[in-house]
């Protein structure tokens, strides 16, 4: 017997307006490190590699909270989990303002790091509350609005850090936040679960494990190293633990992640896309602003915080258009057009910049080239992704991508950091100019395994409406 299905509510532009908002100010509190990046690691006194460090602790709490949030959104409502994700960001954000030294300030960030969750809890409303086609251009965006923050946080870090103090530049970006998630309390309307399921906690631990201690292994290989037993332990507990959340998800009832939609082409060919792309974009905007500060009397241009914020804005704007138009694109030319595109772009550009970069505007141009190429292909893969799953996995499914962002842009920068800390002069410890050219050399190697994998994935733009159509069909009928 077939049950209508109530269509759903059309949330006013307030409500789109207060989520982008949210989105903005999470973004500007992302990317306030990474203009002030090495006036940090000179107040602090890190290297390159522990300074990487300060970005990604926040990216490993959000590799870790990502598919939670996303999968308790869907069980019991993405406002009421926005809400508390808000609150634990905003301490974060607060304790970061008031750190007195490099600890204090990555715990900050690990708090920090839940905002990343606040993307597929975005989705969900969006989702809840629009029809399909409206959905697909609000989730751009909340990307670009997300990706916008970074061009706050970039002309913002500088003048803050120099004329008051680095603190001042995550209390800002966080008394938005704060302000911005009371507004949206009271605009969002409440959005039911969409199933009364237990939540299957064991998949939760075990998932949240794995990527814990993935990601920590990560940081510490690509850091300070770790002897070759540790190395092979690490990959060991990494593959025990992602063994057992297989086994514990397939015997669940209601499995935190359904394994057969993990196994749809969509979501893998996506997932593994997601992660090439992100990665090579990574290392290029971690040493782009690295070579900025390198002192002038060498290969470098001696450039201060806000110069270097500055500089980076072009490359911020760009990203902030390609995640907007990243699904209109794809759906316009065809998603595997636009990866191809994506990957021939920013190999070219990476591989250039080996050679290119005794200018300014050679790094300014090559940073918004590699913005474009990376938002519109992992934007136009997010929403693939997102269109071929039902509404009640929208969360998780995104989550998952998200996820994947997070690690690929964390696996480039610590890459890149890594290779910077090996070709360190013993006489200054400044990074050697071959070392940023053998990081721009790898960042294009990266993205040049993209046109590998595209051909073989099948990709068709009409299979993104066909999905479409199914699973509204799906969502009348019961």
């Amino acid at each position: 017997m077939s049950l209508a299905v109530a269509s759903p509510v059309r949330i006013g532009k307030l409500s789109i307006g207060a989520l982008g908002v949210l989105a903005l100010a999470l973004g500007t509190l992302q990317s306030v490190v990474e203009p002030a990046l090495p006036q940090l690691q000179r107040e602090l006194g890190v290297s390159p590699s522990e300074g990487a460090l300060i970005g990604n602790t926040l990216l490993i709490t959000g590799a870790v909270i990502t598919p939670v949030a996303g999968k308790l959104g869907d069980r019991f409502g993405g406002k009421r989990v926005l809400v508390w994700l808000m609150a634990v960001v905003s301490a974060g954000g607060l304790l970061a303002s008031l750190a007195p030294d490099l600890p204090v300030l990555l715990l900050g960030q690990i708090l920090q790091g839940v905002m990343v969750g606040a993307l597929p809890l975005s989705f969900i409303l969006v989702r809840k509350n629009l029809p399909a086609r409206e959905s697909q251009v609000a989730i751009g965006v909340v990307m670009a609005l997300f990706t916008g923050g970074g061009m706050v946080g970039t002309l913002i870090a500088g003048p803050l850090s120099e004329k008051l103090s680095w603190h001042w530049m995550f209390a800002l970006p966080t008394i938005a936040i704060i302000a911005t998630t009371l507004v949206l309390m009271r605009l969002m309307p409440h959005d039911p679960p969409i199933a009364s399921d237990r939540i299957d906690w064991p998949g939760v631990a075990l998932l949240s494990g794995t990527l814990l201690v993935f990601m920590i292994g990560l940081v510490r290989v690509m850091g300070d190293g770790l002897p070759p037993l540790a190395v092979v332990a690490l990959i060991l507990l990494v593959a025990a633990l992602a063994t057992a959340w297989v086994t514990v998800e397939r015997r669940a009832a209601s499995p935190m992640v359904d394994l057969r939609m993990l196994a749809k082409p969509a979501m893998w060919h996506s997932s593994v896309l997601t992660l090439i792309v992100t990665t090579s974009f990574g290392m290029v905007a971690f040493l782009l602003p690295q070579m900025f500060a390198i002192p002038a009397d060498g290969y470098g241009f001696g450039l201060s915080t806000t110069d270097i914020g500055l500089l980076l804005l072009p490359g911020a704007i760009a990203g902030a258009v390609s995640d907007s138009v990243g699904g209109v694109v794809a759906r316009r030319f065809g998603l595997r057009a636009v990866l191809v595109g994506g990957a021939v772009v920013t190999t070219a550009t990476a591989i250039a910049l080996a050679s290119l970069h005794t200018a300014e505007w050679q790094l300014v141009v090559a940073k918004a080239l590699a913005a474009i190429a990376a938002g519109v292909a992992s934007t136009a893969l997010l929403t693939r992704a997102a269109a071929a799953v039902d509404t009640g996995d929208t969360g998780i499914a995104t989550s998952l991508l998200v996820v994947t962002r997070v690690i690929g842009v964390a696996l480039g920068s610590q890459v890149g950091g890594a290779i910077l800390d090996s070709g360190a002069d013993s006489r200054t410890g400044l990074p050697t100019e071959s070392a940023f050219v053998t990081g721009f050399v790898t960042a294009g190697l990266v993205a040049a395994l993209a046109l590998l994998i595209v051909p073989i994935t099948k990709i068709r733009s009409t299979q993104i409406r066909n999905t479409q159509i199914r699973n509204t069909q799906n969502g009348v009928q019961a």
